[in-house]
């Protein structure tokens, strides 16, 4: 049974402290793979607290590890670390110093919180039986953190029996948790096709092989895959974001490159959908006299939360908060989240944090110049972070 009281007065009183940390890491956002200054505040914190800890895992991640009384389960909790390439327009006191760089999706509360519930885990480790361990994952946005970590061992010595993650969610108001049984994310992949041709002058199209337009029926046919060769009930998206191809506004274009991304919820549905794809730009192609290539660039696999796990975050969230502060989300996003490969080594869930305040003018969506958080979500971030700890060492 959680401490409900301990654990929210615990909560309040350190929130001060949560809120400065926040806002340290919102005035010096550092990109994916760049966040050595991030991870030294983050190992300074962990110094100061006496919590074990090792520094640049996976480049630039900060691992530490809380022991209980004595041995017992591992929980993981995890927090990333990394800013977006943007300009922060915001008139608030810790707005980004770091010209082009900005804490826009909340990544700089997910660090602040895990620092203070580990705070709060560390004055109770003589409570509880047990490891406590933290990663801070650099990435999150780029380059993908999760899965040098995960080789670097950090779901291993000790071996992590469960694992949360958090993201603040500026959809749900402040206090309010959002949780989702199965998918909580898509799985991506990057589509890289060229269409080889053969240019010629544009008075004499027929003495060439016209690129551009077997691109152009490639983009429209494979819109026909998510409506006509995957079931209609599945989550599909084919979108291509680039098209590069001519020179002239009279030569037949010679050679078109094309770029997009494939978003999937179903493994299954992942793997057909990239057969599809592969059909038919080669057969489009080949009916037309061009040559087809096309490269595929695997990106995140879907997230999918542990039904027990959810059931677990669900439960303690309600008696911290009440049940009515639990919410479940109808959909799953067709957004990526890198915590999906943690979910492969060891059961666990991800949760959404409410963050939302429209009295405060805090409205506006995550990787949005003016992004910010009601900062009163940082305490029910920690308290919940700490419970479910506590929860999950406790439960059989």
């Amino acid at each position: 049974m959680i401490k409900k009281t301990e654990i929210l007065n615990r909560a309040k009183k350190e929130h001060d402290l949560i809120v400065k940390l926040r806002r340290r890491f919102h005035e010096y956002p550092e990109l994916g793979m760049e966040e050595y200054e991030t991870s030294e505040i983050i190992s300074s914190f962990l110094r100061q607290l006496d919590i074990e800890h090792k520094k640049l895992v996976g480049q630039t991640g900060v691992v530490g590890l809380i022991r209980g009384e004595k041995p017992g389960k591992t929980i993981a909790l995890r927090a990333d670390m990394d800013a977006l390439p943007m300009q922060d327009m915001k008139k608030v006191s810790y707005r980004s110093k770091n010209d082009g760089k900005m804490h826009a999706c909340g990544h700089d509360a997910h660090m602040a919180i895990q620092l203070g519930a580990a705070k709060i885990l560390n004055e109770m480790k003589g409570t509880f039986n047990g490891q406590v361990k933290l990663i801070f994952q650099p990435a999150e946005e780029t380059a993908g953190g999760a899965l040098p970590m995960i080789r670097q061992g950090v779901m291993k010595d000790p071996k992590v029996d469960a694992v949360f993650g958090l993201h603040v969610a500026p959809e749900l108001p402040t206090g309010v948790i959002g949780t989702r049984y199965g998918q909580m994310n898509a799985s991506s992949d990057t589509i890289k096709i060229s269409v080889i041709g053969e240019s010629t002058h544009g008075a004499a199209p027929q003495e060439g092989i016209d690129a551009i337009v077997v691109a152009a029926q490639i983009i429209s046919a494979l819109q026909t895959i998510s409506s006509r060769r995957v079931d209609p009930r599945e989550a599909v998206v084919i979108s291509i974001g680039t098209i590069h191809g001519g020179t002239q506004g009279n030569i037949v274009a010679g050679r078109v490159d094309m770029v997009g991304t494939v978003r999937t919820l179903e493994p299954s549905v992942r793997e057909k959908v990239m057969e599809e794809i592969a059909k038919v730009v080669k057969g489009i192609c080949a009916a037309m006299g061009a040559r087809g290539e096309i490269r595929r660039e695997k990106g995140y696999d879907s997230l999918i939360n542990h039904r027990n796990m959810v059931d677990l975050v669900n439960k303690t969230a309600a008696a911290l908060f009440g049940k009515e502060a639990v919410v479940t989300i109808d959909h799953p996003s067709l957004g990526v989240e890198d915590f999906a490969y943690y979910l492969h080594e060891a059961p666990g869930a991800y949760f959404r944090l409410g963050c939302r305040n429209e009295k405060k003018g805090i409205i506006h969506g995550g990787h949005h110049n003016l992004f910010d958080i009601d900062e009163e979500c940082l305490l029910f971030g920690v308290a919940l972070q700490v419970a479910i700890v506590l929860e999950s060492l406790e439960s059989k």
